[in-house]
Order: structure tokens, then sequence, then C-alpha cells
């Protein structure tokens, strides 16, 4: 048997679909409004794209995930600008400094690149995968999935990893903290909580207000979730 709903009831059944606990239901208003509760100081449209970058994702087929990471590459490396986000409880796990490439800019980062050996920070969508430790210590690859965006992260060894330039002390003597060769590097306080949070397959999104990339990338202008909205308003009973 088959149900048949008009497009308002759309959502309740596209969450139905997938059961209330799914990959699905997490791309869902509700998810924001929650996250931001906990983050004040992270922008709501940029959470908000966050969330609908994953959402696309978890539409094309992707695993769910227990946590996401967000970065705001917008603001200025002075300021934390880390969030890591439960989306089983809807805590915020950590607001901190994170660091840009070398060849991104200064204290603000304005340049971004996927090509190796440019010394610049990539945004866009990314997957973390494992762990391993090498000359950085204790670290974390990913992998991203935006083509020409992102996606030779690995291949560029773009990864998360302590660095004792991201210090709080650095932005007193020199107006920012110390830059990578393009990896998202944390403090070494924190770093060996970060890696363990994020290892294992959660959603990372590096956010910047390039033009091009907001204006195409297949995470942010989803054709598949309005694809999957349609076909679920027939649900097998």
């Amino acid at each position: 048997m088959l149900i048949q709903l008009r497009r308002a009831g759309v959502l309740a059944v596209f969450c139905l679909a997938f059961g209330p606990g799914s990959a699905m239901a997490v791309g869902s208003p509700q998810l924001v409004s929650q996250l931001a509760s906990v983050a004040p100081d992270l922008n709501a449209g940029v959470l908000k794209k966050a969330v609908s970058a994953m959402q696309c994702a978890l539409a094309g087929g992707a695993e769910p995930a227990e946590r996401l990471a967000v970065i705001d590459f917008s603001l200025p490396s002075s300021e934390q600008r880390l969030w890591i986000f439960d989306l089983q409880s809807k805590r915020l796990l950590l607001q901190d400094l994170v660091a840009h490439g070398s060849g991104s800019g200064d204290n603000y980062a304005a340049a971004f690149s996927n090509i190796e050996g440019s010394h610049q920070s990539s945004i866009g969508l990314f997957r973390t995968q494992e762990s391993y430790t090498g000359r950085h210590g204790y670290s974390l690859r990913m992998d991203g999935l935006e083509p020409g965006i992102n996606d030779l992260a690995r291949q560029r060894a773009i990864v998360i990893h302590a660095a004792d330039y991201v210090d709080p002390n650095w932005v007193a003597r020199y107006g920012r903290i110390g830059r990578s060769q393009g990896c998202p590097a944390v403090r070494p306080e924190v770093a060996g909580m970060v890696v363990d949070k994020l290892k294992g397959g959660q959603f990372m999104f590096s956010y910047y207000p390039d033009e091009h990339w907001l204006a195409t990338s297949e995470f942010l202008n989803c054709p598949l979730k309005e694809r999957q909205l349609l076909t679920a308003v027939e649900v097998k009973r």
C-alpha cells in the first residue's frame, strides 16, 4: 500500500522513509537550530551550509556520521574558528583555533587551492578517515569530496595535526597564529581529542565565501535533495 501526500507533508514522509534517527533526519532545520543554540559564535548561515552539505552527501548514499566539524575561514586565524559537534547529543564538543596554509594569507585566509605544493588550504566538504602517527605526531587523514575543490586532499597530505604555532600567545606577539602548509593544524593541547573525535568517517566542512564554489558546489546546490523529497512521497508500508 502506498501513502500519497501533498508537498506540504513531504518532509514528514521524508523523515519517516529513512527512520526518525536516520542519516537523513540530521539535515532537518531542527538540527541547525539545535546546533546553533550551543554555538552562538558560529555564523548561522555557515552552519546551515555545513548541515545542508552533509545532508546532500547522505542523500547520495554516504554513511551517517556521529560528528560534524565546521571551520569558518572567513574569520581571522586570531579567532576561534573551529567547531566540533556531536550530532547524537547535539552538543558542542570544542570551539578552538585552527591554522590555515601559508599560501592562503596572513591573519586572514583569502586564497584556496586543490593543487599540490600550493601551501594553501582547501574549502568544501570532507570525510575524515584514519588516524596515524607521523612527523607531526598523532594525526588524522581526510578525503575531500568535491572534485576540483578539495578531492586531492589525501594526495596533498592535508591532515589534521598538532602544531606549536597554533597558540594564543602568537596572537599577542604577531597578531595571528602560525600557518601550516595547507593543513587545518590545531593546538597540541587539543590535538588528541580532535583526532579521536573526528576519526573514522566524520564530516568536516570548511567555509569561505568563494563565489565560484558557492555557485557550483554540488553539496551546496544539491541535485539529490529535491529528488529524494519527491520520491519520498510514495512510501511502502
